[in-house]
């Protein structure tokens, strides 16, 4: 790599667990600009290093762990990280975000990210600083939640809170559960499609890097922090997703995935829903500034529950998605248990959103006799019990019993017992389940979740266009995703906060251009953007990932009551495919062509496409 190359530390760092190496490796500057970091030049290195037919439990799997050329600058949220690997929901591409101070702490360290291979004989953890790197044991860490793994390294290692960051797996990702996150500094999290089950197959439980002495050296950086201001005065009032149960619940758009989407309305007292409010959580939960790489926004915070039966737990503030998972969505009315049960969750380290899915189907299952006490081993798994959850999460986390059959994940689960219970069950046909909304009313993310490639949103924004906030407008959806593809690709290449920056692709190309020195546009950026996308799909295509850009029977159902009772997908889905696969320069089955390669510059995919 060139030394002249602003914006990055100089090298990746290739850890070998089956042998044990630790390597330094550069890429040179073509290669950074075309796929600047990040999730993008993650997929590169996956496309190029792992054979898509190999399984994701094999040791040739990669792990790839990097931050991009943003990392570590005055851009808020710029200490995040973006994690690239061979799923194990979907058996395909991951592409994941955590936020913190990881990333930042990393290149001040040196290294721009990681590529881990291989599987160590005996657990271990990776110790980083100051451009030296050590593999240390780890079978005393064995069983150790995410929260306590943090606190125990830095204390071993004498440093305090913002020293050092600590990434890790907690139980879950060691038994290999296949909805197993990876968390950065307790509740950081980089959840779907499996990221910590493949650290755990690696016997890797954790990674400390220290806050290193390096500085990250950018082009210019006072156009950089004016940019870096405007980026901030754009976002500056905004405060978390913690108020997002009780807003949808209170605005006429039935948003909230109420009881497994076995109904679209949620009978909760005004006395419940207000203490799901913002105002209500900020003021009693006692929260503590827990703040990311230069973020000035207030969201980020440890809290304590201040009352009832888990008084004094710390947890992470619950987002949106924590709280829908352990309110609605399972009928948990109370603040308290919803928030202990989102701890839980980072605690034992799974990935919320699948999490909150699976609990969600049992008790449905659970209620209509699909499943009984001796299916789960003597639990009574009734709507809204949180220590019933709390204890099945565990035996999830763990594998034990019932948890063992219930850590392959929704589908897989669901399709072991069959029948009546396997209808009810929510996922996409490539076998993840969404983020937490109903999103039979959000016709746009229900879509966009089936045909992305990751596990996960890749787009998660909307045009100017209101229509594309409610169901009914087919057509509109469609052209909303082409339209904005590739977007949010790019700027989880850079490796950046959304809520910092909003995906303002003029914004961020300025940054980039500030902090390398190219000559770096809006146009470019969004060709980085669908030349990832598109990297993925070919690569899924070769995992056998293949006709398969749908979704499971509840999932795709039509509303049964609410405002949008009637008012179904299924009818259009089609058609909606065949529109976003010519939109996207792709054929009739949903593959590139290879004119579309060719002018995203990877025509060496082509030969890898499917023979005609």
């Amino acid at each position: 790599m060139s030394a002249s190359c602003n914006g990055y530390a100089g090298k990746f760092l290739r850890v070998d667990l089956s042998n044990g190496t630790l390597v330094d490796e550069t890429f040179d500057e073509a290669v950074l600009r075309s796929y600047l970091g990040g999730s993008a030049l993650g997929v590169k290195i996956l496309y190029d290093e792992m054979a898509p037919q190999n399984n994701w439990a094999d040791p040739d799997n990669r792990l790839i762990i990097a931050s991009g050329p943003l990392g570590g600058t005055r851009i808020g949220g710029s200490g995040t990280i973006s994690i690239v690997t061979k799923g194990a929901l979907t058996g395909g591409v991951t592409a994941v975000q955590a936020n913190g101070v990881f990333g930042a702490y990393l290149k001040f360290s040196g290294y721009d990210g990681l590529i881990i291979q291989g599987s160590a004989s005996r657990w271990q953890y990776l110790q980083i600083e100051n451009g030296k790197a050590e593999l240390k044991e780890a079978s005393y860490l064995l069983g150790a939640d995410t929260y306590a793994i943090a606190d125990k390294l830095k204390t071993e290692h004498g440093k305090k809170e913002y020293q050092a960051s600590v990434l890790s797996i907690g139980p879950a990702g060691e038994h290999g559960v296949r909805f197993a996150a990876i968390f950065v500094d307790k509740g950081h999290v980089a959840g779907h499609n499996g990221s910590g089950a493949i650290m755990g197959t690696k016997r890797l439980k954790a990674i400390i890097t220290m806050r290193g002495a390096n500085k990250v050296l950018v082009n210019a950086e006072k156009t950089l922090e004016r940019i870096a201001h405007q980026l901030y005065d754009n976002v500056k009032e905004f405060t978390g997703t913690i108020n997002g149960v009780y807003r949808w619940q209170t605005q006429d758009i039935p948003m909230l995935p109420v009881r497994n989407y076995s109904t679209n309305v949620w009978k909760i007292s005004d006395e419940n829903l207000e203490s799901f409010s913002e105002a209500k959580i900020r003021s009693s939960f006692d929260p503590k500034p827990h703040p990311c790489w230069a973020c000035r926004l207030t969201h980020a915070t440890m809290m304590t529950i201040p009352a009832g039966p888990y008084k004094g737990m710390v947890v992470e503030e619950p987002e949106y998605e924590q709280l829908s998972a352990w309110g609605s969505a399972i009928d948990t009315q109370n603040i308290y248990s919803a928030s202990m049960l989102s701890g839980e969750t980072d605690r034992v380290g799974l990935e919320n959103n699948e999490a909150g899915w699976l609990i969600g189907w049992v008790m449905e299952c659970y209620d209509k006799g699909y499943l009984t006490k001796a299916d789960l081993n003597g639990l009574e798994m009734k709507w809204g019990d949180a220590d019933a959850t709390r204890q099945l999460l565990y035996m999830i986390a763990n594998r034990q019993g019932c948890g063992d059959w219930l850590a392959e994940g929704v589908m897989r689960a669901s399709q072991k017992i069959g029948g009546e219970a396997a209808k009810c069950a929510i996922y996409t046909v490539k076998g993840n389940t969404p983020r937490g909304h109903d999103h039979r009313t959000r016709w746009t993310e229900l879509f966009e979740t089936c045909v992305s490639n990751t596990g996960t949103l890749e787009v998660g924004g909307y045009m100017q266009d209101p229509k594309v906030m409610r169901p009914g407008y087919p057509t509109e959806v469609v052209d909303n995703l082409t339209y904005l593809q590739g977007n949010m690709v790019f700027e989880d290449s850079l490796v950046t906060c959304r809520f910092n920056t909003r995906t303002n692709m003029t914004l961020l190309s300025g940054a980039v251009k500030a902090a390398t020195g190219w000559d770096f546009t809006p146009e470019e950026a969004k060709t980085v953007g669908l030349r990832a996308v598109n990297l993925m799909r070919v690569y899924n295509i070769q995992c056998g990932i293949r006709g398969k850009d749908y979704p499971s029977e509840r999932y795709g159902s039509t509303p049964k009551d609410g405002p949008y009772k009637g008012i179904g997908i299924k009818e259009h889905w089609d058609s909606m495919l065949q529109r976003y696969y010519r939109q996207m320069g792709w054929n009739s089955e949903g593959i590139p062509l290879p004119q579309t390669l060719k002018k995203l510059g990877i025509e060496f995919a082509i030969a890898d496409l499917p023979k005609a």
